[in-house]
C-alpha cells in the first residue's frame, strides 16, 4: 500500500523530485570531496545515491540524540577527515603495517534508494571487513551506539532488518521506512511555513545516517540554506 508523508500533497516525495534533491546533494558532495555519487541501475532508468566509507574501529561515541534533531555538524566534519586519513593510509605502501596491526577497518557501502511504495528515500547499507567477510545482522546491531539503539526499538525507524536490494537483488541491511513520514512531515511543513528551502534528502539523511555510522558534515545544511526555492 502506498504511504505518503502526510495529508498535504506537497509533503509527498515523487521520484522526479527525489532525483532533483539527490542531484543537489551530490553537487555539494563533490565540492567537499565527500564521495557521494549517482549509480545507474543496469538495463534500467532507475538509479540510487551511493557512498563507500572506510571506518577504523576506535571506540568513539556518536553525538547525543536530541528529541528534535541530531546535532552532528562537527562530528560529520571530523568523520570526513578521518575517512580521508584511512584512504591515505591504505593507499600508502609504507602504511601497510599500521593497518594490519592497528584498528580493524570496516568497509561500509551506503545506498539511498527511492521507494515508490512509501514515497520516500530508503537507506540501504552493507558492511564487510577488508578481507571480504560480511558483517552479520548481530554485528551491525552491536555497532549501533546505545544512544540510538533504544530509539530504534521504539521508533521512528522501527528496526534494522536485512532484505533484498530492490535494484540489485542482493542482500542489504535497511532502516525500515514505515514511519519516515511521521518524523519528516513536521520538518517539511516548518520549512514551508518559514518560506525556507529544504533539501529533503539532506534533512532525512542527517536524521537516519548517524544511526548506522554515517554523519553528514554541517556544510550540507548551510549549502541547502543558500537555495531560495525547492525543486518542483
Amino acid at each position: 500500500m502506498s504511504r505518503d508523508w502526510g495529508s498535504a500533497e506537497d509533503v509527498c516525495l515523487g521520484e522526479q523530485t527525489f532525483r532533483l534533491y539527490c542531484e543537489e546533494f551530490i553537487q555539494h558532495s563533490r565540492s567537499i570531496n565527500d564521495e557521494w555519487d549517482w549509480e545507474h541501475s543496469q538495463g534500467s532508468e532507475d538509479g540510487y545515491m551511493k557512498k563507500i566509507l572506510l571506518k577504523a574501529a576506535n571506540g568513539s561515541a556518536p553525538p547525543a540524540w536530541d528529541d528534535q534533531r541530531n546535532v552532528q555538524g562537527e562530528n560529520g566534519e571530523l568523520e570526513l577527515e578521518a575517512q580521508h586519513r584511512v584512504y591515505e593510509e591504505l593507499e600508502d605502501p609504507g602504511a601497510g603495517c599500521s593497518i594490519t596491526t592497528g584498528p580493524e577497518v570496516t568497509r561500509y557501502e551506503y545506498h539511498v534508494v527511492y521507494s515508490s511504495s512509501y514515497q520516500s528515500p530508503v537507506l540501504y547499507f552493507r558492511a564487510c571487513q577488508l578481507d571480504g567477510r560480511p558483517l552479520s545482522l548481530e554485528e551491525i546491531w552491536e555497532s549501533v551506539h546505545d544512544n540510538y539503539k533504544d530509539r530504534l526499538l521504539q521508533g521512528p525507524w522501527d528496526t534494522i532488518t536485512q532484505q533484498e536490494h530492490p535494484l540489485l537483488g542482493q542482500p542489504f541491511f535497511i532502516l525500515h521506512p514505515c514511519r519516515t513520514h511521521e518524523f519528516m512531515t513536521p520538518i517539511i511543513q516548518a520549512a514551508k511555513e518559514e518560506n525556507r528551502h529544504l533539501n529533503v534528502i539532506t534533512a532525512w539523511l542527517s536524521m537516519v545516517g548517524p544511526v548506522v555510522g554515517l554523519a553528514l558534515p554541517i556544510s550540507y545544511a548551510t549549502a541547502a540554506s543558500k537555495h531560495k526555492t525547492a525543486p518542483d
